[in-house]
């Protein structure tokens, strides 16, 4: 009932003609089985979402213009590292819904094989916990939410894009 209606709504009669999120299309090509997303584990859920914060931040500063890539690389690393992304769960853990609350304190309480290199392991568990939160949005579809929150954690710890 749901694809009619997305169907409907979008005025696509072909399925393969409809705009689909990014993980519909990727599932479509490479089907797999369907679990339920809430059994997964908070390190699951923040292994698929260090990839999905990355692919946000590397648009981002590509979308800034051409540049070398040693250049793109040393700006984006400014965003990608436990210490930033510590900094910025800090400033938005007001604004999780309390689904994503439960979700953080999965990720955060994980307990990881590995730790970072240049952040202590409290930054660390933090950013775990924040990547669990995106991942678990994308896996649900509300990439329009997780690009929100990294918008408004950017925002929140001054580091502008």
């Amino acid at each position: 009932m749901e694809e009619g209606i997305r169907e409907k709504e979008s005025g696509c009669a072909d399925r393969d003609m409809c705009p689909h999120s990014l993980r519909e299309t990727i599932a479509a090509v490479f089907p797999g089985k369907c679990p339920d997303i809430r059994t997964y584990s908070g390190l699951t859920l923040a292994y698929i979402g260090d990839v999905v914060y990355d692919l946000i931040i590397r648009t981002a500063v590509v979308g800034r213009g051409n540049r070398p890539v040693n250049d793109l690389h040393r700006i984006t690393v400014k965003y990608v590292s436990a210490t930033a992304q510590a900094k910025m769960v800090q400033l938005l853990a007001d604004s999780f819904t309390e689904e994503e609350k439960a979700v953080y304190q999965r990720g955060k309480n994980a307990k990881p094989h590995t730790t970072a290199k240049n952040a202590s392991v409290a930054d660390y568990l933090k950013a775990t916990g924040f990547e669990a939160v995106i991942g678990y949005l994308y896996l649900t579809d509300n990439m329009g939410r997780a690009l929100e929150l990294v918008k408004k954690g950017i925002t929140l710890a001054g580091l502008e894009i």
